[in-house]
């Protein structure tokens, strides 16, 4: 039961990650699957998760049954006959409840590796959101590169005419060039971090390093940035794991408390007699045929109080890591929470220079009309443009990385 309320988790978070993405999310979706398929932590989890849930037939079990055989070399004599062999066989059953219990013990350590595969689907999950992110923000910063430059060869026409009509120098015109080679630069080199960034991600779906990668065209940030419930922490499966492994020593300790209880045992003797030659007696060379019964009982138990008390400790030991991990995803939660809002705030403000910034641009180019256009003037405003668009993507980006890491931690 445990293991489809765990996965439908797992499927929940992975569903609700990127709700607030449009045609990006199926993409995102889509390799975050392919990481799951085929990364090998996942994989490595998923074998010892079954590994251990297999050990459930291992423990239901009874101890081994006792044959025995034995040839009487000197043979003793009885009033029915001389003793040749005997054959025997004797099972031990453990005290009631006990199988059970051992069966419970290996089932809650299956249940808290379990968790252990569901973080690394969770971390794997945010890692390849956060390097998709990146490579959005590469991407999207490349294209704004374009326009910029696309933007300054408009300019450049412009002074080139003014150029011919006496009223622009060609130092303008040589100024706007070097703007351009200086753009075309920042492009060039982004695109060789994408290229390498791409290997990376590849690697990190862990396919073909070659493989061509699409991303959003934008990531817009939501206009009601949704409110966070840090309570929701509380159901994190790192948290949960520390619940899996106390249960698991309550259920060590009541196999220790079963094993303390004797075990019984049934058997059966048979011994072989000849027939007398000497005399004719009552039952002469009549078998021998002998029920046992046997009682194994643990007199010096010093190991299973000795137990007991790890037990104890080590379920002290779990709260108090529980607690620890707790502060610490706490404290990573309320970080992200700040940077994510701080990420909403400066995009806001880039978002009202650019379109300031775009309004002292068409003053210019209307000015230009007027023959009183100042290429200088036009420089700063188009490096102002660029630089509140290149803000905006880092915002942008910051936001969804913060996204990726609270919903890592209360989805």
């Amino acid at each position: 039961m445990s293991f489809k309320i765990n996965n439908k988790k797992v499927v929940l978070f992975l569903a609700s990650m990127f709700l607030v993405l449009s045609i990006q999310g199926q993409d995102l979706q889509e390799y975050i699957k392919i990481a799951l398929e085929n990364n090998p932590e996942v994989q490595q989890f998923d074998a010892q998760y079954k590994r251990i849930s297999e050990k459930k037939e291992e423990v239901n079990t009874l101890p081994n049954t006792e044959f025995g055989a034995g040839y009487f070399v000197s043979t003793p004599e009885t009033r029915t006959g001389p003793q040749r062999f005997k054959l025997s066989v004797k099972q031990m059953i453990p005290f009631f409840g006990t199988i059970t219990a051992r069966e419970n013990y290996v089932s809650s350590l299956a249940d808290a590796t379990y968790q252990d595969m569901v973080i690394v689907k969770r971390k794997l999950a945010t890692s390849v959101a956060q390097s998709y992110y990146k490579l959005y923000e590469i991407n999207a910063k490349q294209k704004v590169l374009e326009e910029n430059i696309d933007l300054l060869k408009t300019y450049e026409k412009l002074a080139l005419t003014s150029v011919e009509v006496g009223k622009a120098s060609a130092v303008d015109v040589l100024k706007l060039q070097i703007r351009q080679n200086e753009l075309n630069q920042q492009k060039e080199v982004l695109q060789e971090t994408f290229s390498g960034m791409q290997k990376a991600f590849n690697k990190l779906l862990n396919q073909e390093v070659n493989i061509s990668i699409s991303v959003a065209d934008s990531l817009p940030i939501p206009t009601d940035v949704e409110e966070i419930q840090p309570s929701n922490l509380q159901l994190h499966p790192e948290l949960i794991k520390f619940d899996k492994l106390y249960v698991s020593v309550e259920k060590s300790e009541l196999l220790n408390q079963k094993e303390k209880q004797p075990m019984i045992g049934f058997g059966l003797d048979y011994v072989n007699v000849e027939k007398r030659t000497d005399m004719n007696v009552v039952d002469n060379g009549k078998d021998i045929i002998m029920p046992m019964v046997s009682l194994s009982i643990p007199i010096f138990n010093k190991k299973n109080n000795s137990v007991s008390k790890q037990n104890k400790l080590q379920q002290q030991e779990i709260l108090s890591k529980k607690e620890q991990r707790y502060n610490t995803l706490e404290t990573v939660l309320y970080r992200a929470i700040s940077d994510r809002n701080t990420a909403v705030i400066s995009y806001r403000t880039q978002l009202k220079n650019l379109n300031q910034a775009k309004n002292a641009e068409q003053i210019l180019v209307k000015s230009y009309e007027t023959g009183t256009i100042d290429f200088n003037d036009v420089l700063d405003i188009q490096e102002l443009q660029l630089k509140f668009q290149m803000n905006m993507i880092t915002s942008e980006l910051n936001y969804y990385t913060q996204s990726a890491i609270i919903n890592y931690l209360i989805k």
